[in-house]
């Protein structure tokens, strides 16, 4: 168990926690949800230790262990894999190094002999004989192959340390695991086991994330933070969603029909006040109008951007067709003979480990790249907007984001355009920013409103949710399930893919799996996984 209470945390005059009281007990899982800046990783931090509230305390049931998901990667470089993963259990691993220290002693004396014991049943205790085989375990699990696990960490790539710290933070079984976006550069494999861990895991699990399926996964609980509280709802990400907006309309309807009541009263009152025969019913219904009080309904502070997709034109049935397109990037066969057609109904996801084959064959429909084989041909009816992973060289300029968007509106007005901004998040003054100086999210939505402007009937989107929070995910997932034109896009969102995409395009080293489905389905088919495996 791990318990705030009384927690307040000011930076300056303004609390981002006051008076915050919240218990997480054993055997539960739950997912710490708030707008950005709400202060989700903040609270982590204050719940590790690693931060000091002004007021309040951190109460943990004596005895346990807690574990943190590590976020600087770079801070075992100079440690193997494995001795990286046993970190994790900060006892156990000095134990191990008193151990060896002592017996690697040339004048071993009896005081050493007692001192080695008492280590070694200290070790037993806490299963430290397994120690190594459970952190192979735990690397095997997440994708990383017994080749790897006596290497130093400085030899990894950024995907392979992330999953080694994964590991550590789960290793040698926590009392209490705090996981802040635990699945951020995780592939799918490794997702899908992590999300089946927490669900056996039998302790307590805090976990932020913007990963809306994997909170749907694996919470039993949801603690919402909003304006400067935190409370807490049985159930996992979609239940307090829908929950919360059937509280709001239900508030709403019952306002509505008091709003009806007093009006009611209120002529009632007017009309015969004056009139000594209904002197008495005008008092008493001035009465009845004191007593009704309309409910207060304190809307979140979270914002949901407007993105809706309007395509200016139609499409026809002939929409993309794509022969043996080949590209090599760097002596690297990165597209390898990719054949296919869209619908003027698809909604295509294409999904897979091999993302920059992604990223180019987007590039190439979108006429950034050019092909060294094959050819495309796009139908006379199609117009397309494309949506890059990497924006960069797109915002390099010192203009604002009125500028910067006036080539793309329809109407070449700065007021229509700042009135879109607002729509999308950028209030007041925000229009006049520099888009040299935006936030990644910020650009993305500078993006997304470019594309809602150009009106295209054909969407190429490239990781769209990258950057984005919980609000906008949502915003963005609920416009293009509207969307009547064709989407071809990628994201490793699983939530986005499932409930957008009609059609599942795997790109492998040797060619593609191409199944009209749902993504789950794609995902649970027996035939899929031998296709896969004998591609790749």
């Amino acid at each position: 168990m791990i318990q705030a209470s009384n927690v307040t945390l000011r930076f300056g005059k303004k609390p981002l926690f006051e008076d915050v009281n919240i218990k997480f007990t054993e055997g539960n899982c739950y997912g710490l949800i708030g707008a950005n800046g709400a202060g989700k990783s903040t609270f982590l931090k204050i719940l590790s230790g690693e931060l000091e509230p002004n007021k309040g305390e951190i109460i943990m049931t004596p005895g346990q262990r807690l574990s943190v998901l590590e976020q600087d990667h770079f801070k075992y470089d100079e440690y193997p894999v494995l001795d990286t993963v046993i970190m994790g259990n900060k006892r156990l691993y000095e134990i191990m190094k008193e151990k060896d220290a002592i017996y690697c002693k040339e004048d071993f004396t009896d005081e050493d002999g007692i001192k080695a014991a008492e280590l070694e049943s200290e070790f037993a205790g806490m299963n430290g004989w397994e120690a190594e085989s459970d952190a192979a375990t735990l690397l095997n699990g997440l994708g990383i192959g017994q080749e790897y696990h006596y290497k130093y960490m400085n030899e990894l790539e950024g995907p392979e340390k992330v999953k080694v710290l994964l590991a550590q933070a789960l290793f040698g079984n926590p009392d209490i695991l705090l996981l802040d976006e635990p699945t951020n550069h995780l592939d799918l494999d490794a997702i899908r086991w992590l999300e089946e861990f927490l669900i056996n895991f039998d302790n307590t699990v805090i976990v932020v994330s913007h990963d809306r399926y994997f909170l749907n996964k694996v919470c039993t609980h949801t603690a919402d933070i909003d304006y400067a509280k935190i409370e807490l709802y049985a159930g996992n990400y979609d239940f307090w969603y829908e929950s919360s907006q059937l509280m709001i309309k239900q508030m709403k309807e019952a306002n509505k029909k008091k709003e009806e009541k007093i009006k009611e009263l209120q002529e009632f009152i007017q009309r015969f006040s004056a009139n000594a025969s209904k002197s008495k019913q005008a008092t008493s219904r001035k009465r009845a109008l004191e007593k009704i009080e309309l409910d207060t309904i304190k809307p979140s502070s979270r914002k949901y951007p407007y993105i809706d997709f309007k395509p200016n034109r139609e499409i026809g049935n002939e929409v993309l067709t794509v022969e043996n397109l080949s590209k090599t990037i760097d002596g690297v066969k990165v597209l390898n003979n990719i054949s296919f057609t869209c619908g003027h109904d698809d909604k295509i996801a294409f999904v897979g480990n091999q993302t920059q084959a992604i990223t180019t064959l987007f590039k190439i429909l979108a006429g950034e790249m050019e092909p060294d084989e094959g050819n495309y041909k796009w139908g006379v009816t199609t117009s397309h907007s494309y949506f890059p992973k990497d924006n960069t060289e797109y915002f390099t300029k010192e203009e604002t984001i009125v500028d910067w968007l006036m080539p793309y509106s329809p109407e070449k007005d700065a007021t229509y355009v700042r009135g879109f901004l607002g729509r999308m998040l950028f209030a007041g003054d925000d229009g006049i920013k520099k888009v040299n100086v935006l936030s990644g999210g910020e650009r993305v939505r500078v993006m997304l409103s470019k594309m809602m402007m150009l009106g295209s009937n054909i969407l190429i989107l490239d990781e769209p949710t990258n950057h984005l929070d919980m609000e906008s995910i949502t915003a963005l997932n609920n416009g293009l399930i509207k969307f009547p034109g064709v989407v071809l896009f990628a994201s490793q969102d699983h939530q986005f893919i499932q409930t957008i995409a009609n059609r599942i395009i795997e790109i492998t080293p040797n060619g593609v799996i191409d199944k009209i489905t749902t993504y789950d389905e794609y995902l649970d088919s027996d035939e899929m996984a031998r296709k896969r495996q004998a591609l790749s």
